[in-house]
């Protein structure tokens, strides 16, 4: 965008405007007819559709000057000329121009010399071409009057009334000019014309909002805010400028270089957003300094009116279209609060898992995934009936061949510290297809990090539907509410099994896969063909709807059991695990057992996880973009072309949601998050998600529902700094003398491999000593805080408690702990956070693992109870906390417990507080279970274990006694290791790594 001042000649101006109204009626005399403009015109007019190019084009892009350029839409470009300005009498007039096409409206500014070097490269273009161009005396013979028209008038230097009117007259040839010349598909494509309008292949994109901002410019290099990366670039000598096409959208920048397309830096906007233009800031003559929280980027105009154009029209639109994106909003957080919001929660990975499938096979463009730990075999709907269908690689295999790009971005683990294996499930997610790219971080040698990980679980579909929770897409994390501990293998049918006896070779047993067998159904044909026959003899048999079944091979259904009943075979080889007694090992044999089932009962999990929509949705890709963008920047490895830039979609399209999960319910969503310059490049680091518990736990009214799988607070601000523990106590010693609540739900042991019945290990311990730590151990604890303020009365106001659950293996009494790796608190039945975020400071306080979550707050309210009082409740909050507590109390096998209101004194005693004294005292008799507060240091643990249980004692009367469980519900074995140093002891591994590792 070329400003300089020039004053053609007179002369100039008169051959210029000759050929112009040359090109406007003879330029096209071998493409179309006389008339045909008209024609054409009309044709757009009608044809004209209010979408933009579709989003996937920002992956296609291609050289400017490369005739496939997918620039422009089907509709026509239409300009006029607002206005003139000129500055003094002695300077050239700039033309202010609107420009429509389609949806699209913007603005540029151009001299009369613009006009004057864009038709110069027409002519060129066209003589290259080797189309005749007319000259101004043929036309002047063949056409009469055509003198007339060629003539430019002469730009009179006076200030009376006839400037304005050779102005306005000049202004409507160029006008007329200019729509001419973009009506003509030839001229309209070439690259001088794009170049002149401000156009390029980012410019209508529907879903990256109002076409904005774009322009050559000279970028400097550096000024990125990431640690090591700036160790040049802050000298002049330092500096390498480099000429880029710019692209200003509402809610970040990106530049482009022009002989390739490609994209190669994406700036979003944040509250560090800025301009600067004075040579002082930018250290550079006619510079435009824009800062965010990632970088400070440095432009070069070619002069001082150039500089200013280009910062104040960059501010303003972005202040007219991305303030949001510019303030520092609730809790500190990135993302602004959303209203309408369809949400949904999930308890358990079964119905989680299922839903993300389903929405994963929805997917049109893109798919985001970020865990802590990806296993790319395991199923997201099962039993396994379809074969491989719905196996995650699978799925993802199958978008990619669609044409749907994926990008996941894995923690790189310290190999030495943690066994998940994420090269190998890389480099199974990379050998699917190209259009799955996959990335690590950290690099733990040049990025200095060792301690943090990357905590997140992320899964975004197509920038519209995001899920956050607590579940990564990984082993052992599927589960439902009944939390099984054993899976020996096989599917027995219901009811129907005479019918179909023959067809499964008259057992009625259709085994899915024996435990060392790989589930791959090789004959996946031969299979459908055997259930579509199953499906016709049942309707021979009028047992099944003729039109029940249908030739989709996509099914979106809950992939529940249906006619199938008995031990189903619901975790396959490695999935099938018990971390405490035995971490995995040899991730790459997927299908191998490593834990022999018919001994050792599988640890249940149970867990929470969210999914959100529309602009909400939008925020948590903006958060994985930001992240991968960065990644892209600080690890070589990615920086090739293959693996791109990513780009937010626009607000403004949020609400057009092609795709919905099922039975969502309008809220009001704030997506949170903790990262920092290691972990997002971002220069202040945020800590939202600890501000937001903080805050919904200081304002609840009448109770806190938690379920975490860590519980480390209380501040002392030597080795604990988050404020949660804090708040709770704070909060219940101003409830004194009224009724509130606190419950809190948390693993009975630390997922670490140890055996407990020796101790547990130092690693266990550690998590144990900052746990205990937390709840009533030491004067900082909770309930030593309550204690000091109202005594025993504490009992009445919180309550600790975990999950537990028992079965029979091959005749055998068994039992084991659920172990709770939920990130979720409720908050008076209309508040609700759910993340990734544990309480501990690792996740909280935002310089440490990156974590992502999202506070839900009800706008939609129904009729409950509170306190034996008429409440209005809000309908997602209600809803998941009855779910949580029917099932870990034991409602949906024993309906007359009633959990409908959280803080009545019959709930809190006689049905919370009374079950999980019962199940815990049960559990000790007939097992001995550990842990327990009979054993308060190592030297009880012998002889506690000396003693045997009822299960070997008496198995019938533990059957009996057994029966008097209800739900899983536990009460936490307080006193545990009281009288033991559980730090862990000098001279060991774990004593050498750093205090903050354990908390």
């Amino acid at each position: 965008m070329n400003l300089k001042s020039v004053e053609p000649s007179s002369s100039t101006l008169q051959l210029v405007a000759s050929d112009m109204s040359d090109i406007m009626d003879n330029l096209d005399t071998h493409t179309n007819a006389p008339g045909t403009c008209h024609h054409f015109a009309l044709c757009f007019s009608t044809c004209c559709v209010t979408e933009g190019l579709p989003f996937k084009e920002i992956y296609n892009t291609v050289g400017f000057k490369e005739t496939e350029a997918k620039v422009y839409l089907s509709s026509p470009i239409t300009v006029k000329i607002l206005e003139v300005e000129r500055f003094t009498s002695s300077m050239p007039a700039v033309y202010k121009i609107e420009m429509k096409h389609g949806e699209f409206t913007w603005l540029v500014k151009r001299k009369e010399k613009h006009f004057i070097d864009l038709h110069r490269e027409l002519r060129t273009y066209k003589t290259f071409m080797k189309i005749p161009l007319p000259r101004s005396h043929t036309v002047k013979r063949n056409i009469p009057l055509r003198s007339e028209v060629s003539q430019i008038p002469e730009l009179p230097r006076g200030g009376d009334g006839e400037l304005d009117r050779g102005v306005s007259s000049r202004r409507k040839q160029l006008e007329d000019y200019l729509n001419t010349v973009l009506a003509m598909p030839m001229y309209r494509n070439y690259h001088a014309t794009m170049e002149f309008i401000d156009v390029s292949q980012m410019s209508f994109i529907h879903d990256l909002g109002p076409k904005g901002l774009e322009g050559m410019v000279l970028k400097r290099s550096g000024g990125h805010r990431i640690p090591g990366m700036n160790c040049c670039g802050r000298s002049r000598m330092c500096y390498r400028w480099s000429k880029r096409w710019l692209v200003v959208k509402d809610s970040f920048l990106l530049y482009m270089k022009m002989d390739s397309g490609a994209i190669s830096f994406v700036m979003l906007f944040d509250k560090e957003f800025g301009i600067k233009m004075d040579s002082k800031d930018t250290d550079t003559k006619h510079g435009v300094r824009v800062d965010s929280l990632s970088r400070s980027l440095v432009l070069k105009c070619n002069s001082y009116r150039h500089a200013r154009w280009w910062g104040q029209s960059i501010e303003g639109f972005v202040q007219k279209y991305g303030s949001a994106f510019l303030k520092d909003h609730r809790f500190g957080s990135f993302a602004r609060v959303e209203v309408n919001i369809p949400a949904k929660w999930y308890v358990n990975g079964k119905t989680y898992m299922e839903d993300v499938a389903n929405a994963l096979e929805e997917a049109k463009e893109e798919i985001f995934i970020t865990d802590w730990w990806l296993s790319p075999e395991i199923f997201l709907k099962r039993p396994v009936v379809e074969g491989n269908r719905w196996r995650l690689d699978c799925i993802l295999k199958r978008k990619a061949q669609q044409g749907v790009r994926i990008f996941v971005m894995l923690y790189k683990e310290v190999e030495l510290a943690l066994g998940i294996n994420s090269g190998y499930s890389k480099r199974t997610l990379l050998r699917l297809h190209p259009n799955i790219k996959v990335m690590r971080h950290p690099d733990h040698v040049s990025s200095a990090v060792y301690l943090w990980a990357h905590h997140e679980k992320i899964i975004v579909i197509d920038q519209s539907v995001a899920f956050v929770g607590g579940i990564d897409l990984a082993y052992g994390r599927w589960d439902d509410r009944e939390h099984r501990l054993t899976d020996v293998g096989s599917v027995t049918l219901s009811h129907l099994e005479q019918v179909t006896s023959s067809i499964y070779n008259g057992k009625g047993v259709f085994t899915v896969a024996d435990s060392m067998d790989q589930p791959r159904l090789k004959s996946h044909g031969r299979l459908r063909r055997t259930r579509m026959s199953i499906r016709r003899h049942l309707q021979k048999h009028g047992l099944a709807h003729p039109d029940s079944d249908t030739s989709d091979p996509v099914q979106n259904e809950p992939a529940g059991v249906g006619e199938l009943h008995g031990n189903t075979r619901f975790w396959h080889g490695k999935d099938y695990c018990n971390f405490v007694h035995k971490d995995w090992i040899q991730l790459d044999k997927p299908f191998d057992d490593f834990i022999d089932r018919h001994k050792t009962p599988r640890m249940p999990w149970h867990d929470i996880a969210s999914v959100v929509h529309g602009k909400a949705a939008r925020d948590v890709a903006r958060h994985f973009i930001q992240r991968w963008n960065f990644t892209k920047l600080v690890k070589p490895k990615y920086r090739s072309l293959s693996y791109p830039y990513l780009l937010p979609k626009s607000h403004t399209t949020a609400g057009e949601q092609r795709y919905q999960v099922p039975n969502c319910i309008p809220t009001k969503v704030q997506i949170l998050r903790s990262a920092s310059d290691w972990s997002a490049g971002i220069k202040y680091h945020e800590e939202s998600i600890h501000n937001a518990y903080v805050h919904v736990i200081k304002n609840s009214q009448h109770f806190i529902y938690i379920e975490n799988q860590f519980f480390i607070s209380c501040a002392d601000n030597k080795y604990v700094f988050n404020q949660i523990g804090d708040a709770i106590a704070e909060r219940i010693i101003r409830a004194e003398g009224k009724k509130y609540r606190v419950y809190v739900v948390t693993p009975l042991l630390p997922g670490f491999e140890g055996d407990i019945n020796t101790g547990g290990g130092s690693a266990i311990q550690a998590v144990m000593h900052f746990n205990y730590r937390t709840m009533n151990r030491g004067d900082h604890s909770i309930i030593s805080q309550l204690k000091r303020e109202m005594g025993d009365n504490w009992i009445n106001y919180i309550s600790i408690a975990g999950l537990r659950t028992h079965t029979d293996l091959e005749g055998k009494l068994v039992t084991e702990l659920i172990y709770v790796h939920s990130k979720m608190l409720i908050a008076d039945d209309n508040t609700v956070i759910i993340g990734s975020a544990n309480i501990n400071d690792r996740s909280m306080l935002g310089k440490r693992d990156s974590e992502v979550a999202v506070i839900v707050e009800d706008s939609e309210m129904v009729d409950s109870v509170m306190d034996g009082e008429p409440y209005k409740a809000g309908k997602y909050a209600l809803q998941l906390r009855l779910e949580c507590f029917k099932t870990i109390l034991g409602t949906y096998t024993d309906p007359t417990i009633d959990v409908s209101d959280p803080i009545s004194d019959h709930f809190y005693k006689e049905v919370w507080m009374s079950t999980s004294a019962r199940n815990a005292s049960i559990y000790q008799r007939v097992f001995r279970c550990l842990p327990s507060s009979d054993v308060r240091n190592i030297m009880e643990l012998e002889g506690y274990l000396a003693k045997a249980g009822l299960d070997r004692e008496d198995p019938a009367r533990a059957q009996e006694e057994l029966k008097k469980i209800r739900g899983f519900l536990v009460q936490f074995p307080l006193q545990f290791l009281s009288e033991q140093n559980l730090l862990p002891p000098i001279g060991s591994k774990e004593a050498m790594v750093p205090m903050e590792v354990w908390t």
